[in-house]
């Protein structure tokens, strides 16, 4: 993590999970760091123990209540982040939750909230600082996605959906990017032993549990660890852990293998719940 040694980094989502996380692990590191997040009370405990992470008095921290479906709240948290640190080095957009639950279940308002924090709060937040990147031309910024940014599971339509729409638009801004040296990062993070993660256990179908299984749960550092990793190297998309890579790849090769495993888990939880009525 020596790049980051003196680097001015932006995280929001900071106040808990991997985003509170990262900007401990970039802290350690030496970077200068300020977080964003709804919750200021969160915000405050995660400050504190970012500060207690950072070997040198010289290192700037700040933490900035922000709502990132409010456009004009996001404009003026831009500007207070480039004079709090004195301009920026890394944005780490790790924003968002999930819902969960039949599609015929959810409501219109669950998509639009989805899309709104999710995909549109990276869009926005990545327009609002692109003019100080390409005038510097230099910098990275890390949107993050999700594994279900590339995959689809049972019970997650209106999580994926906004997740794949991270992923398209990290895509395409990677080439704007070229010409003015900034570097674009895509994180696919695995399922996460996060608060976000415990909330949307809560609602997930018995046949989301039945396909997940017995799946790995990597804890927050160690994703934390890789999306900085990436970032720092310039890697476009980075996925954490051999097990994840694996998937990756297959749902890239050969995604009817992929669909053919998860369905025969659904059939197989279907069956045994015919089998209880009967």
């Amino acid at each position: 993590m020596k790049y980051y040694e003196g680097k001015k980094v932006f995280v929001t989502g900071g106040s808990a999970g991997i985003g509170r996380a990262t900007a401990i692990t970039a802290a350690r590191a030496g970077a200068s760091v300020v977080i964003a997040a709804r919750g200021q009370e969160q915000l405050d405990e995660a400050l504190e123990e970012i500060r207690a992470a950072a070997p040198s008095k010289e290192q700037v921290f700040g933490a900035i209540s922000l709502d990132v479906t409010d456009r004009e709240a996001i404009r003026e948290a831009a500007g207070e982040v480039l004079e709090t640190l004195g301009g920026l080095d890394v944005l780490i957009l790790n924003q968002g939750f999930a819902i969960t639950g039949y599609i015929q279940h959810l409501s219109e308002e669950d998509f639009d909230r989805m899309m709104d924090t999710n995909y549109f709060g990276h869009v926005h937040l990545v327009r609002a600082f692109l003019p100080h990147f390409m005038e510097q031309k230099s910098g990275g910024i890390c949107l993050v996605s999700s594994m279900l940014g590339f995959m689809g599971v049972y019970g997650y339509t209106t999580y994926a959906a906004s997740k794949h729409a991270i992923a398209g638009f990290a895509r395409c801004l990677r080439a704007e990017m070229i010409p003015y040296n900034v570097t674009v990062t895509l994180a696919y993070p695995p399922t996460t032993d996060t608060p976000g993660l415990e909330t949307e256990n809560k609602t997930k179908p018995p046949e989301t549990w039945a396909i997940e299984g017995s799946s790995h749960t990597y804890k927050a550092e160690e994703v934390a660890a890789s999306i900085l990793g990436g970032t720092a190297r310039g890697k476009f998309e980075v996925v954490t852990g051999f097990g994840s890579w694996f998937i990756w790849f297959m749902v890239r090769t050969a995604p009817w293998f992929v669909d053919m495993f998860m369905d025969a888990d659904l059939r197989k939880f279907i069956k045994n719940k015919k089998d209880e009525v009967a």
